[in-house]
């Protein structure tokens, strides 16, 4: 009997067969294209997250004003950043905190002082930046919530693009890396750069600028601008140890880039490309720590006229923030 019944009928198993072909086929000729994802848009200005696996950005939180200088709080729960508010001066730029999560904003100054460039300082306590309040931008300090404000340091000079480590803060003086502790003393100039001050035809003198600690604070990765053939400037990342020696080049495309900052584990550091030659980028790169495998990661479906500023990881390294602008 089952010899009998495995051999009968070849016609109709042959059309059971087909049948089933053919509804596979109904099926994938109903199935539609994935849909082509997008950038989340309200204001001119947003804060956004990247996720690295599956290139979907989302919108954490949005503004008519610009988020300057945002930065990551060590904790990954909160960030900090200047924004003009009440006018559109250098005196109305204020520092303010929010969530990762777009809830939560404060605003931490308020007065008719530039204040700007604002870093977290260990255990998110202290907040140190930069304020005009007298002939320059000197370096200040203050408690997380606002309260306690006082000058930390004055070189003399403009003081710059600061970035505090375990103890002490790295900041630009006279297009020339230097740290002090963060108390607001022992100042060391840790880096000599070629023509450092010199004015050429790029928008800032040659020199180096934006030092970034590592996350161990055994080194500093800063930019260089070493030619002015772009008005942006033409920028390589070079790579310090805090005591100043085994100074290393990273790179060697003089892109218009700058704004370091290290992945959590160290082993990696995201930056920004403003310009390549004359035209206009505003891309988020990636590189190892040693400068290899730099490569852009922003996704190609973001549209021309958004550009990105500040980026960095966040805490798990899995995603990047960073400030995005709407240009029209």
């Amino acid at each position: 009997m089952i010899g009998k019944t495995s051999s009968s009928h070849p016609k109709l198993l042959l059309g059971i067969a087909l049948l089933f072909l053919a509804a596979g086929c109904a099926k994938d000729d109903s199935s539609e294209p994935e849909p082509t994802p997008t950038v989340p848009h309200e204001e001119r200005f947003g804060i956004y997250e990247l996720d690295l696996s599956s290139q979907d950005v989302t919108m954490i939180a949005t503004s008519a004003q610009k988020y300057s200088y945002l930065q990551l709080s060590r904790g990954g729960d909160r960030f900090v950043f200047s924004q003009k508010m009440d006018g559109s001066t250098d005196q109305h730029e204020e520092i303010c905190v929010i969530r990762v999560d777009g809830s939560g904003f404060q605003r931490l100054t308020t007065n008719s002082i530039w204040d700007l460039y604002p870093v977290w300082g260990p255990g998110d306590s202290l907040i140190a930046f930069l304020s005009w309040r007298e002939t320059g931008l000197d370096l200040y300090v203050m408690n997380s919530d606002g309260g306690n404000v006082r000058e930390l340091y004055d070189s003399g000079s403009h003081d710059a693009d600061p970035s505090w480590g375990s103890n002490r803060i790295a900041y630009t003086q006279n297009s020339q890396v230097w740290t002090i502790k963060d108390d607001g003393t022992d100042p060391v100039q840790l880096t000599d750069p070629p023509r450092a001050g010199e004015w050429g035809n790029a928008n800032l003198p040659f020199g180096d600028y934006d030092p970034r600690w590592s996350p161990d604070a055994s080194k500093v990765v800063f930019d260089r601008l070493e030619d002015d053939e772009s008005p942006h400037g033409n920028y390589n990342f070079f790579v310090i140890n805090a005591d100043g020696s085994g100074e290393t080049r990273l790179t060697n495309t003089g892109y218009s880039q700058g704004l370091a900052s290290w992945s959590h584990s160290g082993d990696r550091i995201v930056f920004i490309v403003a310009a390549i030659g004359l035209e206009g980028k505003y891309d988020i790169y990636v590189m190892n720590a040693d400068g290899t495998d730099n490569h852009n990661i922003t996704p190609d479906y973001f549209p021309a006229n958004f550009l990105c500023h500040a980026a960095m990881f966040s805490l798990d390294d899995s995603k990047v923030f960073f400030s995005g602008e709407w240009w029209e």
